[in-house]
């Protein structure tokens, strides 16, 4: 398929994932590994399959819930608005091959394979067990969340938002989120799902590689109402507190609980997450210990330089609160020292936000690093500019 993009696309390479870095000195991180469920490659795509640099607001994409994809339907509609314009009006299905063949450079040909084992495994969990809160399945909005919330995402302005959040540390969002009940319910079915998986003797994926204990809630039926506590809730205040990492543009996720406590993962080493925007709520139940570690916002050159003292900050888990943060943001989770902490993850992904990264060299937009070195170079502009004038003005009044 030749297609003429124009100077203003980008060529479609693949993009690259968040790992995560655990260590010891919480202010001075080691060397990454991958704590994502599944690690991303860069490929190269030919010239001519490119993506506009920026949307074309004026379009409406098509719907793809109702077509059997490798990637969540959401991506594509996502996508659409990035395609060349040549492509805005051919058939759905051209659209899907031509993005298809996009999205697949991001994965190699032996990630694709565990992709389709992953869906498989899925598929086997979903077929056979039982949910015992089949409530929690679809959003019910007033079910779920406070009041106070609803109002703010109702009213969907940065105002709205700022009523009810605290921002304790520069980009780090609390706010009161879910109710004590659906807390409960959603601890009563992912005890039932473990429950199950004893019971059958299922071999269960854990939600990464460093928590050897919680469950991926997409994996037993959970992925819907995800998607629209994502597209919802979520990417409307990420739209406005985040958008330099894609915010506006979240289009998938990982959603897991994490489970803290004896016989339980004690803490978690110090890392970034896979994903732009990172939704954390205590779910319960009770427990001391267990605080949450930050130390500032890496992009992956700087992501093991030291922390800065203003970029400390320190959290306290409370059931039924959230945390929003960038996925970038180092953070880790200190012992838990008694009792039993459940929390509830949301990795929030950008696919535009992956491709077009892979085209910038400065993050100095949410990057600590990146803006003081940024800082430092407009400095050392003056300084020398100051100087050159001072050495002109000498020689003119000699």
């Amino acid at each position: 398929m030749s297609l003429d993009a124009g100077s203003g696309d980008l060529p479609a390479t693949g993009g690259g994932g968040n790992g995560a870095v655990p260590g010891g000195d919480p202010s001075r991180p080691p060397a990454p590994s991958v704590a994502a469920p599944v690690a991303v490659a860069t490929v190269a795509m030919t010239s001519q399959q490119r993506l506009r640099l920026n949307p074309n607001n004026d379009h409406k994409p098509d719907s793809y819930d109702d077509l059997q994809l490798d990637f969540s339907p959401a991506i594509f509609s996502s996508l659409e608005r990035y395609l060349p314009p040549s492509m805005l009006g051919v058939s759905r299905d051209d659209k899907v091959k031509f993005m298809r063949e996009i999205l697949l450079k991001y994965l190699p040909h032996g990630e694709r394979n565990r992709a389709q084992r992953h869906r498989e495994y899925r598929q086997k969990i979903i077929s056979n067990y039982q949910p015992l809160h089949r409530d929690i399945y679809s959003m019910h909005p007033s079910a779920f969340f406070v009041p106070t919330f609803l109002k703010a995402i109702n009213e969907s302005t940065e105002e709205s938002f700022r009523n009810i959040m605290s921002e304790p540390s520069p980009g780090v969002f609390t706010f009161e989120m879910f109710q004590p009940r659906f807390c409960e319910l959603l601890l009563s079915e992912v005890e039932n799902f473990e429950d199950w998986v004893n019971e059958v003797r299922f071999r269960i994926m854990r939600p990464n590689t460093m928590n050897k204990y919680g469950a991926v809630l997409d994996d037993f039926g959970l992925e819907t109402m995800l998607d629209k506590l994502l597209e919802g809730f979520v990417r409307p205040i990420s739209k406005v507190f985040f958008p330099e990492v894609g915010g506006s543009t979240l289009d998938s996720h990982h959603g897991f609980v994490v489970e803290y406590g004896k016989d339980r993962d004690v803490d978690l080493g110090f890392h970034v997450d896979d994903s732009e925007v990172t939704l954390n709520v205590c779910l319960g139940k009770q427990f001391s210990g267990g605080e949450l570690f930050f130390r500032g916002t890496r992009c992956d050159k700087h992501v093991n330089t030291g922390t800065h003292s203003e970029e400390i900050f320190d959290f306290s888990h409370v059931p039924g609160r959230a945390v929003l943060h960038r996925g970038r943001h180092r953070h880790g989770a200190r012992a838990t020292t008694s009792g039993h902490r459940i929390n509830l993850l949301l990795w929030c992904r950008s696919s535009i936000f992956r491709e077009m990264k892979k085209y910038q060299k400065d993050f100095s937009s949410w990057c600590g690093e990146c803006s003081r070195e940024k800082k430092e170079r407009q400095q050392q502009s003056v300084v020398s500019t100051r100087s050159e004038l001072l050495r002109r003005e000498g020689e003119s009044t000699a």
